[in-house]
C-alpha cells in the first residue's frame, strides 16, 4: 500500500513564512500598543526589529508590509497612516533585502533603509493626517530615535542572535 505523501513546495514555504512574519509583526506591535508606544510622535514598535529578516529570506518583504498594514488597521490608525506608514516599512524591507550581501560585521546597516524611510515619511503623516505640531525636523528626530532603538539596535541584536540557526542559513 502506497502512501500519498505531498512535498512542501517552495511557494507554500514562501507563503507560510511570509504569513508567520506578518503575524509576528502584528503581535509585537500589539505589545507596543498596550504600552501606548506603537503610534504617535514617539514610537517604539518592538516589531521594527523584524526589519532585518529580509536579509535571510525574501518572503519577509511582503510579510513585513502586510504585517504593518494589519497592525496599523487594528491600532486604529487613519487611512493615510495605514497607506504611507506601511509603504515606509516596505521601502525599508526592500532596502534590507538589497543590502543582504554586506559583510557580517556590517549587517546592521541593512536596517538603515527602514530608519531613513520612516524618518522621512512618518513625520509628514503625523503632521498632515494627525495634526501633530512640532515641525518636520523635530518629528523626524523623535521617529528616528524610536526606529534607531527598535529597528537598528533591536534588528541588529536579532540578526546576531539568529544568524547561526539552521533555519536562517543564507
Amino acid at each position: 500500500m502506497k502512501r500519498n505523501v505531498r512535498r512542501v513546495t517552495s511557494s507554500t514555504r514562501y507563503l507560510t513564512r511570509g504569513a508567520l512574519i506578518a503575524a509576528l509583526y502584528v503581535g509585537l506591535t500589539y505589545v507596543s500598543t498596550v504600552f501606548g508606544l506603537s503610534s504617535g510622535a514617539i514610537q517604539f514598535r518592538i516589531s521594527e526589529a523584524l526589519i532585518i529578516l529580509p536579509i535571510f529570506m525574501p518572503e519577509a518583504i511582503p510579510g513585513l508590509f502586510i504585517g504593518c498594514i494589519l497592525s496599523n488597521i487594528v491600532s486604529g490608525c487613519v487611512l493615510w497612516d495605514i497607506v504611507f506608514g506601511s509603504i515606509a516599512t516596505l521601502i525599508g524591507a526592500v532596502g534590507a533585502y538589497t543590502l543582504r550581501d554586506l559583510p557580517i560585521k556590517f549587517k546592521w546597516a541593512a536596517t538603515l533603509p527602514n530608519l531613513i524611510s520612516n524618518m522621512v515619511i512618518v513625520p509628514f503623516v503625523l503632521m498632515y493626517a494627525y495634526g501633530v505640531e512640532g515641525g518636520f525636523w523635530l518629528l523626524s528626530l523623535s521617529v528616528g530615535i524610536g526606529e534607531a532603538v527598535c529597528g537598528v539596535i533591536g534588528g541588529s541584536a536579532l540578526y546576531y542572535s539568529v544568524k547561526d540557526l539552521r533555519i536562517f542559513k543564507i
